[in-house]
């Protein structure tokens, strides 16, 4: 069920009712020491859509997501979580907010001392659930992210692919409305990299999942943004091609540079873009 909010209009006594996104930047700056990291950054992420965020290292991309979780707090701006201003909560405060949010680090971040099984029912557990559910819903996270068969495996024996499929299945753990991955394909080879796409977009198209996914690689822009997951009559997860019978609407590029936003739309408009940095990224000139 989406939020909603009911606005008052100048021109008519009845009011109209306006869907709150997922996740709201307003005006956000912080620096740290004398460095400006974010410079009054604005960004919005609307219900069921993958906000990618794209540019170098040091641009500000992890930061956005740090914010959200409240583990750093802005100099200024607001940040809001379905409508919620979370800008001045305290840890207490933030514990119900991340129970709607999952987070995919970089290298999966996860225990290599227990199994994956433990791994992934780490948050049930610490949550006090019946074993019976968490075998329940740990099996159930690693058939979506097809390794039912890797459930009784160490860390140790995984591949690099296989450790981030961990680290999303144990980030659905509860069903969180909100997914924040942070660079979860680098240092992977395409092949394994466009599987890490592909589960972001079921998440998106068939769990209406919103995202944000950091990352630097415009291999994941084109599989994001030109594709969509759809189920077949047998009940299959099929992907598609954009195209004459679809046109994407539920994902945007957002780009930073030096702590600002300089573009912000569509795969299409990207490509068709201006601006001379644009340019060279998509050209592979860092």
């Amino acid at each position: 069920m989406f939020e909603t909010q009911k606005i008052e209009t100048n021109n008519s006594s009845d009011p109209f009712w306006t869907v709150v996104p997922a996740i709201e930047l307003r005006d956000v700056c912080l620096s740290f020491d004398d460095k400006l990291i974010l410079d009054n950054i604005s960004v919005s992420v609307r219900r069921g859509e993958c906000k990618i965020i794209l540019g170098r290292s040091g641009g500000g991309k992890s930061t956005i997501v740090r914010l959200i979780l409240g583990l750093l707090k802005p100099d200024s701006g607001r940040i809001l979580v379905d409508g919620e201003d979370i800008t001045d909560y305290s840890e207490v405060e933030m514990m119900p907010v991340r129970q709607k949010i999952g987070m995919v680090f970089q290298e999966g971040a996860l225990f290599d001392s227990v199994s994956v099984y433990e791994n992934v029912a780490y948050r049930l557990r610490e949550q006090g659930h019946e074993e019976a559910e968490i075998e329940r819903e740990v099996t159930r996270m690693l058939e979506f992210v097809d390794l039912a068969d890797a459930i009784n495996k160490m860390p140790i024996e995984l591949s690099g692919g296989m450790r981030r499929r961990v680290g999303i299945a144990r980030a659905l753990i509860g069903d969180p409305s909100i997914l924040l991955f942070d660079e979860p394909t680098a240092g992977l080879d395409p092949p394994t990299a466009r599987t890490i796409c592909e589960l972001v977009i079921k998440l998106r198209d068939l769990q209406d999942v919103s995202s944000i996914f950091v990352t630097h690689e415009m291999n994941n822009v084109e599989n994001l943004s030109s594709e969509y997951a759809t189920v077949n009559e047998k009940g299959e997860v099929v992907f598609e091609k954009e195209g004459d019978k679809l046109c994407l609407i539920n994902t945007e590029i957002l780009m930073m540079r030096n702590g600002k936003i300089i573009f912000n739309g569509t795969d299409e408009q990207l490509k068709s873009s201006d601006e001379v940095y644009v340019k060279r990224f998509i050209r592979g000139e860092r």
